[in-house]
């Protein structure tokens, strides 16, 4: 999509609009240890006198990506630039090929339409759309469109053509995928995988993660896999419950207003069920009624689900891809000694952002809220460490074997064996 060129009237207002919304609702009054003012007012002439709508908003994009939090940035709702994780649901790491860097996928979620198109882990991606791409430039994709790779999946070149759906929001762009997938492994081992929490109540993932739970109810242990776990809403809820018999707070999320006038986490607005009981217009309706028009810092409590076979005996695989509400899963097992984190530490990213039009078709998304656990835990820009440190094997996986997975089993195995009455 082309875009339209703005008179040097609209980019003033753009800017103004994101620097004002910014200095008023931006979660942290120290900006994250810049100096958001003075810097808008330094870049303010240079950016508003960028004719080209490509050149403003990537220097827009760069002046909020300045403040170095997570879920931060600015983009035209046209969404011609959407991160693969969420645009095609693959993940990529980087890798040395012929001596340079490159992108080989790390994660491709079943489902998604990079799954689909025929991509598969340990693909080297060259190209989009013509256009080589390498680190550190991201891989980024129009979203509503048909994409071409060029990728390198051994030593044969190929080109894989992937139909990239438009997005249900433009707040929040992503294409659908399979959220949750179960199997039972060998040994007794249930194994739950949950890639996305769509929604912003996950109303439905949640259903799916009751019928996933209930299907594993059986087994004696469990293996949660978060690996490249892409975030979401409220469903994480239901998730982080099933880990505890009870109803253990969680952590909470904390707005600037909030955080500048003092509070009490336990006199917080807390959630502690999701209604999947209800049809979804009366449960949102119910939901609207307790949480609309007020501030945004909410105390999450585990719903009290009662006890599982499973517990006691928890593994949950983690990457460096596990983002957002994968890492609050990931924090609340480990504060809570729920279960063992194996795998190599998360992303880091475990702070909500929220979108703001800023006119003109553009978007700034940013945190209005941080998220703390109840412990205290702050995991932006530092994630969540495993308690095995289990690194990720490519030459394995090309052979056939999970090694991360392969471990998280004998060791759930080996466990039950050392325990066992003689």
């Amino acid at each position: 999509m082309q875009l339209t060129k703005l008179s040097f009237a609209q980019r003033a207002e753009v800017f103004d609009k994101t620097a004002a919304k910014i200095t008023k609702d931006y979660y942290d009054p120290k900006f994250n240890g810049i100096d958001w003012p003075a810097l808008a007012k330094e870049r303010r002439a240079g950016i508003v006198s960028l004719e080209e709508p490509e050149a403003f908003e990537m220097a827009m994009h760069d002046l909020v990506r300045s403040l170095g939090t997570s879920h931060t940035g600015f983009f035209h709702q046209s969404v011609r630039r959407v991160p693969a994780r969420l645009a095609i649901g693959a993940t990529f790491g980087k890798t040395d090929s012929g001596g340079h860097q490159t992108w080989m996928a790390r994660d491709v979620h079943d489902g998604g339409p990079a799954q689909k198109s025929g991509l598969k882990v340990l693909d080297v991606l060259k190209a989009i759309n013509g256009s080589a791409v390498a680190p550190p430039q991201q891989p980024m994709f129009p979203m509503g469109t048909e994409a071409t790779l060029l990728i390198l999946r051994g030593t044969d070149e190929m080109t894989l053509t992937v139909t990239i759906p438009a997005p249900r929001s433009r707040k929040q762009p992503y294409s659908e995928m399979k959220a949750v997938t179960f199997s039972v492994l060998e040994g007794n081992v249930g194994y739950l995988k949950v890639s996305i929490l769509p929604g912003l109540l996950g109303l439905d993932v949640a259903r799916s993660i009751d019928a996933a739970v209930a299907a594993l109810t059986d087994c004696d242990h469990l293996i949660l896999d978060l690996r490249g776990h892409l975030g979401g809403g409220l469903g994480v809820l239901r998730l982080m419950s099933y880990l505890t018999p009870d109803k253990l707070p969680i952590g909470f999320t904390l707005t600037r207003k909030t955080a500048q006038k003092g509070y009490d986490k336990n006199t917080l607005n807390r959630l502690d069920h999701l209604p999947t009981n209800l049809p979804n217009p009366i449960a949102i309706a119910s939901m609207a009624l307790k949480f609309a028009g007020r501030d945004s810092s909410v105390l999450l409590v585990a719903e009290g689900l009662g006890r599982q076979k499973w517990h006691g005996s928890v593994i949950v695989l983690i990457n460096e891809h596990t983002v957002s509400a994968g890492e609050m899963v990931a924090a609340f097992a480990s504060e809570n000694r729920l279960a063992t984190l194996m795998g190599v530490e998360t992303a880091g990213r475990l702070i909500p952002g929220s979108g703001f039009k800023v006119g003109h078709g553009y978007l700034l998304i940013m945190p209005k809220a941080e998220y703390i656990t109840w412990h205290g835990g702050r995991f932006e820009g530092a994630g969540v460490r495993p308690d095995v440190y289990v690194s990720w094997a490519g030459e394995r996986l090309a052979a056939g074997t999970d090694q991360q997975l392969e471990f998280a089993s004998k060791y759930l195995l080996d466990s039950r064996a050392a325990t066992a009455p003689s």
